[in-house]
């Protein structure tokens, strides 16, 4: 039978085309805010309603699908805007005061932000079965609008008490064989996001200090995701994160607690210039520390990569073929070679290093290219939610801006999925003319 390649019912590149106003319709329709909606006028009371809550919460989603900087900018365009008045459902445009009170009381909200985060999930997984099946994970710099930290102790609203200064360490090698260093530092805050890396959608994010390591803040969106998303932990067939990431415990955790195959690349830690170690139980054996592991023939000691036999689950040991008997290359001293038949390497000689996915496989480098997910992902809260410009100070505020951000993204997401289903089923029985 003829094999029907799976339909992709989202793709974010169909988002990205669309108007403003349209993408607005989306975020209202699929955002499921009713019951924090219902919480904020029920906390408000009876008083005067000049600016209605669900007015003012749409006016504060449309600054963000618009891309808009500033609460001033904001309210610039609202004055200029009629129509976009009339689809926020406000009279008038909102006093800067408004706004302020509204954020105040957002942000005593915080949790129920998150709770519209997980259910947006939680919808995508049932829209989309293959969603949450590749992860990848990674951490974006957001500087604060603060430039530096302030020497005074004091709250005032001007000043930012919560931002670190964070470093990040970029290196790499060129075609020719030098290596390259980039250091990026900044006053403020690290988003750590968890990608679906197919989708290029959020799955689970934190907020910290920029100062707070990418391995400790891994291991607690991890901790996240098996509090809020059990089911899309078990769905998850491989991690995919750079070399800061890289660490002993959280890549057997991956395996051990989740049975998620990591695809983390590794650092370069091992000191005084060694470059392999001999595999335990082996006298011709070594492998370094990219994974690769090489036999030495007995008689003429050289050095040969041994070939890739596979991940034996059950064992928890990776295949080492015999570069003879893998590829057909003459060894003259294979007859009294210990190890002509192969090895078994067992993920435990060196967790860091050996993972059930051979580092320096064909399918490693194939599912490590889907990191750059999450880089696109950083790129859109850039450029299409106003990270590059923002006036957030305060690590309240960033985290409510981040949520309600990656709570747009996942809704229009949403709403695009939803859509394009509807219209495929009408399809089914249109009749063709």
């Amino acid at each position: 039978m003829a094999i029907i390649p799976q339909l992709e019912l989202f793709s974010w590149e169909e988002i990205e085309p669309l108007g403003d106003l349209e993408r607005l319709r989306l975020v209202l329709e699929h955002l499921p805010d009713e019951a924090l909606m219902a919480h904020l006028e029920k906390s408000r009371g009876h008083g005067r309603d000049d600016y209605p809550v669900r007015a003012m919460w749409n006016s504060m989603l449309a600054g963000i699908v618009f891309q808009h900087p500033s609460i001033e900018s904001l309210r610039r365009e609202l004055s200029r805007n009629g129509q976009l008045r009339s689809i926020c459902g406000l009279r008038a445009v909102p006093s800067a005061a408004a706004y302020t009170r509204f954020l105040r009381s957002l942000m005593r909200h915080g949790s129920w932000i998150e709770s519209m985060f997980d259910e947006l999930v939680k919808a995508l997984s049932e829209e989309l079965p293959e969603f949450g099946r590749r992860l990848a994970m990674d951490s974006k710099a957001i500087a604060s609008w603060a430039s530096r930290p302030s020497k005074e102790k004091k709250e005032d609203g001007r000043r930012d008490l919560d931002a670190a200064y964070g470093v990040k360490t970029y290196r790499g090698t060129r075609e020719d064989g030098s290596t390259w260093e980039k250091v990026v530092r900044w006053f403020g805050y690290k988003l750590h996001l968890v990608v679906d890396a197919q989708h290029e959608l959020p799955v689970a994010y934190t907020v910290t200090k920029g100062s707070r390591s990418d391995v400790k803040e891994g291991h607690v969106l991890l901790d996240e995701m098996e509090k809020r998303h059990p089911e899309m932990l078990k769905k998850a067939e491989v991690l995919t994160a750079d070399r800061g990431y890289d660490d002993s415990k959280l890549l057997s955790r991956c395996w051990d607690e989740y049975g998620i195959k990591p695809v983390i690349d590794t650092r370069r830690m091992w000191k005084d210039g060694e470059q392999t170690r001999l595999l335990p139980g082996h006298t011709n054996v070594v492998y370094d520390e990219g994974g690769a592991v090489y036999c030495y023939c007995p008689e003429t000691g050289a050095r040969q990569q041994m070939s890739n036999g596979g991940f034996e689950k059950d064992r928890g040991t990776l295949k080492k073929v015999c570069p003879a008997k893998a590829y057909g290359i003459t060894c003259q001293g294979r007859e009294q070679c210990p190890v002509a038949g192969g090895v078994r390497v067992a993920l435990a000689v060196d967790r860091r290093i050996f993972t059930p996915i051979a580092r320096e496989s064909y399918k490693w480098a194939k599912e490590y290219r889907y990191r750059t997910a999450v880089e696109r992902v950083n790129s859109r809260l850039d450029v299409s939610f106003g990270f590059e410009r923002h006036t957030i100070r305060g690590l309240r505020k960033m985290r409510i801006r981040c949520g309600l951000a990656l709570c747009v993204m996942l809704a229009m997401a949403l709403g695009r999925v939803r859509e394009k289903q509807q219209e495929r089923m009408r399809s089914l029985v249109r009749s063709v003319s």
